[in-house]
């Protein structure tokens, strides 16, 4: 019975592991048809290199910035763009949405305007931006909190909304506080689900990126786009685009380790297959 029952955990383990192995492959494989797509339409001058440069040109444009130091410049100005404005809205938007999801009055008076600001498009605030801080970074900071925070609030309302009511009411019945409940039973439940919500609006902040380097910015991977395409230089577009998404990739793989650390108990529905 005892040697089954290994047999079976031995099992499992193998094949989480197959199932490991067999899911980066698939997704090596997507990136791998793109650039041979890629490759068959630039080298193969099915599109003008005006319009498509080749993966060469656009490896050697990153190549020569990075010898240069300006592709590293750029990649830390707007990292730190887009951290810090991320960063504000986490710090308003998690107490805020936890209040609102346990208080129907508070949420009853802040909602409604939440609702109304993250209809209205981030692109139409940056003369006002521009008009009440300026052409600092402060400005830059703003356009990503701007762009994360009516979401997120929202989301860290619902997620927080999902926490099992009857954890909350066995705590209250042993006589926890309204603290004690908000920090061991609301939050602990919850952050599974706070931790994709944080990985989401992460990536909405980088969409955000080349609107908050458009107007009155020295570096960064938007500013540094928004010039190419002046000269028409698409591979230096390419290639800041190519950042653009490698470090939202890291970014997005890093959310993914903090979430098994943090949370270990959580199984998702591709995990159980």
């Amino acid at each position: 019975m005892i040697k089954e029952a290994v047999s079976a955990v031995n099992t499992g383990k193998k094949k989480k592991i197959v199932e490991g192995v067999q899911y980066k492959l698939l997704s090596l494989l997507c990136f791998v048809l793109i650039i041979g797509f890629w490759c068959v339409a630039s080298y193969g001058h099915l599109v003008q290199e005006v319009f498509l440069p080749s993966p060469t040109a656009v490896i050697s444009k990153l190549f020569a910035m990075a010898a240069d130091g300006s592709l590293l410049a750029h990649c830390k100005a707007s990292t730190a763009r887009v951290m810090i404005g991320w960063i504000w809205s986490v710090i308003v938007a998690l107490p805020m949405g936890m209040l609102m999801a346990n208080s129907k009055r508070f949420s009853a008076f802040v909602q409604p305007i939440i609702e109304f600001a993250r209809y209205l498009p981030v692109v139409a605030l940056v003369p006002l931006t521009l008009l009440y801080l300026g052409i600092e970074e402060s400005q830059k900071y703003t356009i990503i909190f701007l762009g994360t925070f009516f979401q997120l609030v929202l989301m860290v309302v619902d997620t927080v909304s999902n926490v099992d009511v009857n954890m909350i009411n066995a705590a209250k019945t042993l006589g926890a506080k309204r603290f004690q409940i908000y920090k061991e039973v609301i939050f602990p439940a919850a952050l599974p689900g706070l931790i994709d919500d944080f990985r989401l609006t992460i990536g909405w902040a980088w969409t955000y990126l080349v609107v908050a380097e458009m107007v009155a910015a020295s570096n960064g991977l938007g500013f540094m786009i928004l010039r190419s395409q002046r000269y028409l230089a698409t591979d230096t577009i390419f290639a800041g685009l190519i950042m653009i998404g490698l470090i939202g990739l890291v970014t997005d793989w890093i959310f993914r380790i903090i979430n098994r650390i943090a949370a270990p108990w959580q199984e998702r529905l591709g995990d159980s297959k």
